[in-house]
Parts: C-alpha cells; sequence; structure tokens
C-alpha cells in the first residue's frame, strides 16, 4: 500500500471517529464550551492530524488515545450533574463585573479583562453608556449578561396592568398544496374555516397554497405559489358559507364532548339545522 493511500485511509479514520466522538459528547460542546472541553478538543484534533500524518505509529494507538480523551468530558459532565462543588470546581463561577452602576475593578483584573474588552461585551448587549448598566455579569462561557436601570427598560402590557394573553406555538397547516388534516384538527380549527380563510387572501383551493400558519390568536399567514396573484374582494356570500360550515362544526364538537344527555341532544339538532340551512341556500350561494 503506497504512502498517499494510506495518509487517505487513516485521514478518513480519524474524522469519521471524530464525528462520532462529538456526537457523543453532545451539543454543549459546541455552544457551552468550558476549559476542559477546550483542552480535549485542542488534543482531540491534534491527535486525529497526527493519525493521518504519522504512519510510523500504529492506528490502534491513535484511536484509543482519542476514545480516552473524548470519554473524559462525559465522564466529568456526569459527575457535574451530581456535584455543585465539583462543576464550580471544573467549570467555574460566573463574574460580576458592574454591581449597583459600580465597576469592580478587582473582578476585571480576576478576569484579565481590559476596559476595552468590556465595552465590547456591553455594546454586543446593545449598551454603550455605562450609566445605563445596573448589573453586568460574565458567564462561565465567557458572554457577559446585562441588566438595565429599572427606568430604562421597556415598558411592558404587565407593567401598565392590562391582561396578557399567554401565545401558544404557531402551527403549519398546509405545507407544499397538502392540508394537514390531523393537525388543524387538534388546534380546533375546520377545513371549511380555513378554506374561508386563505380565500380571503387569493387561493381557490388549497392546492393553490404553498404554505400556511395559525397562530395562537386564529390569524392565518398564507404563502400562494403563484406569488403575482393580489388579494381578491372579500365575497361575503363564501365567507356567510364558512362560517355557517364552521358554526355547524362547533356545534358537533361540543355534542361529543359533553356528558349531558339534553345537552348533547339540543346541540346535535342545531348542527343538523345549519345543515339543513346549507342546503336551502347552496343554490344561492353559487350565483
Amino acid at each position: 500500500m503506497n504512502e498517499l493511500t494510506l495518509v487517505i485511509i487513516r485521514g478518513l479514520a480519524g474524522f469519521i471517529l471524530m464525528l462520532i466522538l462529538a456526537r457523543l459528547m453532545g451539543k454543549k460542546q459546541i455552544t457551552q464550551i468550558t476549559y476542559y472541553e477546550y483542552i480535549v478538543g485542542i488534543s482531540v484534533g491534534s491527535i486525529a492530524a497526527e493519525l493521518t500524518f504519522s504512519s510510523e505509529i500504529r492506528m490502534s494507538n491513535f484511536l484509543v488515545g482519542m476514545v480516552l480523551w473524548s470519554l473524559l468530558p462525559i465522564i466529568i459532565s456526569k459527575i457535574e450533574l451530581k456535584s455543585s462543588r465539583f462543576r464550580a470546581l471544573t467549570e467555574g463561577k460566573p463574574t460580576t463585573l458592574i454591581k449597583d452602576g459600580k465597576i469592580l475593578e478587582k473582578n476585571l483584573k480576576k478576569e484579565t479583562l481590559t476596559v476595552d474588552e468590556m465595552m465590547i461585551l456591553l455594546r454586543q448587549n446593545n449598551v454603550f453608556k455605562l450609566s445605563d448598566v445596573q448589573t453586568a455579569t460574565m458567564e462561565k462561557n465567557g458572554q457577559i449578561s446585562v441588566i438595565k436601570k429599572s427606568e430604562l427598560q421597556p415598558l411592558t402590557r404587565k407593567d401598565m396592568g392590562m391582561v396578557v394573553e399567554n401565545e401558544t406555538a404557531p402551527c403549519l397547516v398546509i405545507i407544499d398544496g397538502n392540508l394537514m388534516e390531523k393537525t388543524l384538527t387538534d388546534y380546533g380549527y375546520t377545513k371549511e374555516w380555513l378554506f374561508g380563510e386563505i380565500t380571503k387572501q387569493g387561493a381557490k383551493d388549497f392546492r393553490d397554497v404553498f404554505l400556511a400558519q395559525i397562530d395562537s390568536k386564529g390569524n392565518v399567514y398564507v404563502d400562494l405559489f403563484n406569488d403575482t396573484i393580489k388579494m381578491p374582494q372579500i365575497k361575503q356570500k363564501l365567507l356567510v358559507a364558512a362560517n355557517i360550515k364552521q358554526l355547524q362544526s362547533n356545534l358537533v364538537n361540543f355534542s361529543l364532548q359533553t356528558e349531558n344527555k339534553e345537552a348533547k341532544e339540543m346541540y346535535q339538532g342545531y348542527a343538523k339545522q345549519m345543515d339543513h340551512l346549507m342546503t336551502e341556500m347552496a343554490s344561492y350561494l353559487k350565483e
């Protein structure tokens, strides 16, 4: 086997093993690297480089070394979960740089942080005036968290005594022209209601819609395949029909949810009346 082929094989083996080990070490290795994880990353990378070009040393020795170095952060992470003291020893603790608007010079020196570097970190948090800062803390991963003074914080609805409705995650109900019926039903909406909403925005059929999303307040975002279509004037008759079908569907759902026999019969009766009304109005709605 020639030298070039050997380098290729050893390089591929090192890359594949590093990829597997990185997956085992988890996402924290990428997003919140600590001191020992930084050391491990450098060491494993160096071993992989040596594996590729040091053909005089057995490949198995390098592979064992990479596995050993990669197991260390996994073991340490398990111990950290059980011991806060050990976690503080390996990862350190957050350091307060500014407290009550006053810069703590000793803590700046402790973190070997210059004033210029601190200002860069503050500007990355959209803070340009030191007088705006109430508290600034350097986290264990080197990032800085800033709390502005109370009078400079944005006014919220809660501060104004307004009732705030919690929002839930929006849901996609049409993807690439395909209606997600189960998702639509799980969120408490019907096909008829959704059809009425997409027609308001220029669609003639579900297949005209590339993407449709409903937020927690019932607002519908629609993106059509044909972006040149302009929003048409709302056709009142179609909206009436869609609203009646929505009401009928709600009555059916109410009858299924209640255990009260009288209420169940009442909901079913009104649902039938809505169905009869739609049948009678069908010819007029087409005009």
